[in-house]
């Protein structure tokens, strides 16, 4: 879907396939028809963007061979669908049996990830629609925080300069411009948005933002509104939005609500959890298990990491952000000013969620269900939906 803001500025809107399990490239077609496409139809769209997850070596394989991007563009364009951003965090295996730390590998301390960047960047170039002005890719905060030495943080800087480097050098050779945004998660290096700023100084905001992902801003207790002037205020690009939103509880102690939390403590996501502690700090527990194993005291209410479906809340005596995200979009385009073009809905988490499998046709129309209420928060706003 395609948005106007007041302003003229274009503004994309995408759902994330990594949602989905495939990894090869007949299985990413695959799925374009078996789910965005399907999706489209059920949002009454003429056309949706899709974010495309394409793990590392899927990507290098494209790189390496523009009539395979050639192919993937026509799949996308046939079915009513565009790419203008891909999620470059996750490197492979997203929808192994268990991922959890292994989602934070290589980091960007590591060459394999800088390789992998580029090779995206390199992807998108050749899948962006001929009207689009940009691309972005969102990548994951450096690394996971434990273990991060001084050294590896130096090698991370350099790395950012090359990809840096590397994006002009894509631009030039195809006159496509693609922005890479670092995405702050609970448990990483970079987890806030004043580390975010202190971690992006002195990189190139021409080619090197932020990714906000609602439902990490809402884990850490963050104010969009506060976030997004701390960002302006240094100068950071917002390359990407990741509309998306936590669990919350106001009475972690209850045992009720401690019964309906543990349905969300499953094997393959890691799902911090923080709650808020003495003197403004900020307590925090790296899984939902052992949050409720008693890592947090339970005397305030927690924010879970686990994306939900936007467009209904979860059931009693469980919430969640939406509102967060509602505080999101409007410090993003509420304004005279549009700051970001890209907003991708990033629910990964349907496979996981408590109940009974969802199936294919249900996914997809859940897919749909987000989309239309990201349709209808967008034009409140004052955005005008485009007819293709």
């Amino acid at each position: 879907m395609r948005f106007r803001h007041p302003d003229g500025s274009a503004v994309h809107l995408a759902y994330c396939t990594n949602v989905h399990p495939a990894e090869s490239l007949d299985g990413i077609v695959g799925q374009l028809a078996a789910y965005a496409e399907p999706a489209r139809v059920a949002a009454g769209a003429s056309l949706i963007g899709v974010g495309l997850w394409l793990p590392a070596e899927t990507a290098g394989m494209l790189a390496a061979d523009p009539a395979a991007v050639a192919r993937l563009r026509r799949e996308l364009s046939t079915r009513g669908l565009e790419t203008v951003t891909l999620n470059g965090f996750p490197y492979r295996g997203f929808h192994a049996p268990v991922v959890k730390r292994a989602v934070y590998y290589p980091d960007w301390s590591e060459p394999a990830r800088l390789e992998y960047t580029l090779n995206l960047a390199r992807v998108l170039a050749g899948l962006l629609p001929d009207d689009a002005e940009r691309g972005s890719i969102s990548t994951l905060p450096l690394a996971w925080r434990t273990h991060w030495t001084s050294a590896q943080r130096a090698t991370a800087a350099r790395q950012l300069d090359s990809l840096a480097e590397g994006l002009k050098q894509i631009a030039a050779d195809t006159g496509r411009t693609v922005r890479v945004g670092i995405e702050p998660e609970p448990g990483c290096v970079v987890e806030t948005t004043e580390q975010a700023v202190q971690a992006l100084a002195g990189t190139d905001p021409d080619w090197i933002g932020l990714c906000l992902d609602a439902c990490h801003l809402a884990v850490a207790h963050e104010d969009p509104a506060t976030a997004l002037a701390q960002l302006r205020g240094a100068g950071v690009p917002v390359v990407k939005l990741q509309a998306s939103t936590a669990l919350q509880v106001a009475d972690p102690a209850d045992s009720d609500v401690r019964e309906a939390l543990g349905r969300f403590a499953e094997p393959r996501f890691l799902h911090q959890t923080r709650e808020p502690g003495p003197d403004g700090a900020l307590l925090g527990s790296d899984d939902l298990g052992a949050a409720l194993a008693g890592a947090l005291p339970a005397e305030e209410p927690w924010r879970v990491h686990f994306h939900v479906p936007l467009h209904e809340e979860p059931r009693p005596p469980l919430a969640g952000t939406r509102e967060v995200l509602r505080a999101t979009l409007n410090a993003l385009f509420a304004g005279e000013r549009s700051l970001c073009d890209h907003v991708e809905v990033e629910t990964y988490t349907w496979s996981v969620l408590p109940g009974e499998p969802v199936g294919d046709v249900a996914l997809a129309a859940g897919i749909a269900d987000e989309l239309t209420w990201m349709n209808d928060e967008l034009t409140a706003l004052g955005l005008s939906r485009e007819s293709s």
